[in-house]
């Protein structure tokens, strides 16, 4: 004969599953539940928030974007341009007379407008290894050696207090110590290196490269000091506590640690490098081109779409680099 469970047993059964170690969540009335969704209709739509900055982006960015692209297949006329579509300019970018004829000397030679890109890329990596060489042990110093906050922070803003003056004013200064009667050929004389002034500082490749290095090296002291400043402190004990050496907590604590402010650092670098134009004119005297001069070049002559198409050409190159600044380092992973 079957029993029947009791009435307490079925209600003991629907407890049993109780929700954890306080029992149940109540279920919270309707009205409250009301209240809160009519609280979040009245605030503002998030696409309210970024409204402004991607109307500024389109109009400022995206929309002079696309007149580039759109002038770099138009036809250069005397004092303007024609709307025409043609890969002329692109043609004359990469190739040159005799770049097709086997029996030409220009046969496969690339053109000038690309050995010019060429070079601004060669010059772009070499500023960005010096400034890294320079940088880093700047940033070291304030970030793990200096303990006190506020000669962190005193020492930190000396760093940056050539960044608060004008870039050209930067550029111009270097004339009278890079000059024929400059300050390096004097103090060379002075202790008899060299018998009369020499023309290796000013207007030559040494003289702009250490320009750019002045120029730029704070763009790279900034991110890897704050990225140096992130490393807590108790890490490296630890490690140094189990006897780990200097170079060891410098190679697999710090160095992998700091990559991101490295990476944030060569980027800025190289964005700013690769479009420099004003320090290859004031302390190089324009004896060499890069990509920005050949630009202001030919803006200057009104040969709007030929200029058009070098600006495209430094952009993909421009984002060809930092693609690869962000795959060897992935910043994403490492913040």
């Amino acid at each position: 004969m079957l029993e029947t469970a009791p009435p307490h047993a079925k209600e003991h059964q629907t407890d049993r599953f109780h929700g954890g170690l306080i029992g149940r969540q109540p279920t919270p009335p309707q009205d409250v539940s009301r209240l809160k969704k009519s609280k979040r209709d009245q605030g503002f739509h998030p696409g309210w928030l970024v409204a402004p900055a991607t109307t500024w982006l389109i109009v400022f960015l995206v929309v002079p974007l696309i007149g580039i692209v759109v002038f770099s297949f138009w036809t250069p006329k005397s004092g303007g341009m024609t709307p025409d579509f043609s890969v002329a300019n692109y043609v004359n970018f990469f190739a040159q007379e005799g770049f097709l004829d086997t029996d030409h000397r220009n046969f496969l030679k690339p053109s000038i407008f690309v050995t010019t890109l060429w070079t601004t890329f060669r010059f772009t990596f070499t500023v960005m290894i010096i400034c890294l060489i320079i940088g880093y042990p700047i940033a070291y110093f304030l970030a793990m050696q200096v303990k006190n906050f506020k000669w962190q922070l005193a020492l930190f803003l000396l760093a940056m207090v050539p960044f608060w003056t004008s870039y050209l004013i930067r550029a111009v200064a270097w004339l009278p110590m890079l000059g024929r009667r400059g300050l390096f050929n004097k103090m060379l004389q002075s202790l008899g290196i060299i018998d009369k002034p020499s023309s290796f500082f000013l207007y030559s490749e040494f003289g702009y490269t250490m320009a750019l290095t002045q120029l730029y090296v704070v763009l790279c002291i900034g991110p890897i000091f704050f990225s140096l400043a992130k490393i807590d402190k108790a890490i490296i004990e630890a490690a140094k506590d189990m006897g780990a050496t200097n170079f060891q907590v410098f190679r697999e604590i710090i160095l992998p640690l700091s990559l991101p402010g490295v990476a944030i650092g060569m980027i800025f670098l190289f964005v700013m490098l690769m479009g420099e134009f004003a320090t290859a004119v004031v302390v190089y005297g324009g004896k060499t081109s890069t990509t920005g001069t050949v630009i202001l070049n030919y803006y200057a002559i009104a040969n709007y779409p030929f200029s058009a198409v070098n600006a495209i050409m430094l952009m993909l190159a421009m984002m060809i680099g930092v693609v690869f600044i962000l795959r060897i380092v992935d910043i994403r992973k490492e913040l």
